[in-house]
């Protein structure tokens, strides 16, 4: 058996204020302002972390028009939460991630929603052993995100809220209109937390989702909603998925030449489908199993790379591909096989170019 040589093993991802690091301290370092209290850079620093610029070197790490992040950000200067809602698969978490990461430095600090089932889950619990001997103290207490988010000044990440029951939603509800959080088992006013300026939240939700538990109508008139749409430029999510994934492949020491035609049968099968409509227009059936979001192209170019890697003396073809995006595709409904097939037969067939006729020569891993 070949031994690693790697001695130390890295991370297999970094969160975004890490990978990021040098471009945080440039914005930080060159920023005048004004900056909202508690928060690291300005309003416009945060912009340019998010969208990029070119001229000083910061990579675009979010697609969305201008408008909508600019709201956004804005929204957390104010003293109301912000909640992200749309199709899974659109970056919400991702946006979240960059934003905690470019205000507070610190992106660590997150809910999930699904996962909390009691209050000590949301808001703090006690350390038994310490809180056996000493009693109730501040050095018993644990904190979750949310509570440590208050006391540090931090933009805290709520993921999935929606999957929250709506009891536990509404013990947010003083955190977010009185910012304070009272613990009875201590006295005086160190039973009394007050979040400490910079602090706010900042939540997701898929539009899936709302069947799970129904969202409490206090805490949605106590955040501003903003619907993340999927990318709506073709070139646009080709620039994302093939920036992406020559990073996934780094990360993972594998060194893939990256064929552009071939991607763009990846993500042109995606974006059709997902739309329900072709690049000349016409309509076409979308898949009901499957979201086919640029976070998952992104994923499947990234298998396809591997596979190419382990398997096909590393370039990436259509037909690692193809495998690859079958498995993405077709889940457990039953119909989009049909679906798929009919996409293959009036939009794939007629489609001159090399890799679209392989493509179309490998249908029969549909059936």
């Amino acid at each position: 058996m070949k031994q690693n040589k790697q001695t130390a093993r890295s991370a297999q991802r970094e969160p975004a204020e890490v990978t990021y690091r040098e471009e945080l301290k440039k914005l930080i370092a060159m920023d005048l302002g004004p900056i909202p209290p508690g928060w690291q850079m300005s309003p416009r620093g945060v912009e340019k972390f998010l969208l990029g610029d070119e001229t000083l070197g910061i990579e675009r790490k979010f697609v969305a028009d201008r408008g909508v992040v600019v709201r956004i950000i804005i929204s957390l200067c104010t003293s109301r939460g912000c909640l992200l809602v749309g199709e899974p698969g659109t970056a919400k978490s991702w946006l979240s991630e960059l934003l905690a990461a470019a205000i507070s430095g610190n992106s660590t600090l997150t809910l999930q929603g699904g996962a909390i089932s009691q209050v000590s889950q949301l808001l703090y619990s006690w350390n038994e052993a310490i809180l056996h001997s000493e009693g109730p103290t501040l050095n018993a207490l644990v904190p979750t995100p949310l509570l440590r988010g208050m006391m540090e000044g931090r933009l805290v990440r709520f993921e999935e809220i929606a999957r929250c029951p709506q009891s536990l939603q509404d013990a947010i509800l003083s955190v977010l209109s009185d910012r304070v959080v009272v613990i009875p088992e201590l006295a005086g006013e160190e039973g009394v937390i007050l979040a400490r300026e910079g602090f706010n939240l900042v939540a997701t939700s898929n539009s899936i989702d709302e069947g799970v538990h129904s969202m409490s109508a206090a805490l949605k008139r106590r955040m501003d909603f903003e619907e993340i749409r999927p990318i709506r430029h073709l070139a646009d999510e080709m620039d994302v998925v093939l920036r992406e994934v020559a990073k996934a492949n780094r990360r993972a020491g594998v060194e893939v030449a990256l064929d552009e035609r071939v991607v763009e049968v990846l993500v042109t099968l995606f974006h059709e489908l997902r739309n329900g409509q072709t690049l000349d227009g016409r309509s076409t059936d979308r898949l009901a199993g499957a979201a086919l979001s640029t976070a998952e192209a992104v994923s499947v170019a990234h298998a396809a790379s591997l596979n190419a890697w382990y398997y096909g003396g590393g370039a990436m073809t259509v037909e690692h591909l193809m495998h690859h995006i079958i498995g993405s595709a077709l889940k457990d409904q039953p119909e989009d096989r049909r679906r798929l097939k009919h996409y293959f037969e009036t939009t794939v067939a007629p489609r001159k170019g090399d890799h679209w006729q392989q493509a179309w020569d490998l249908r029969s891993l549909i059936n």
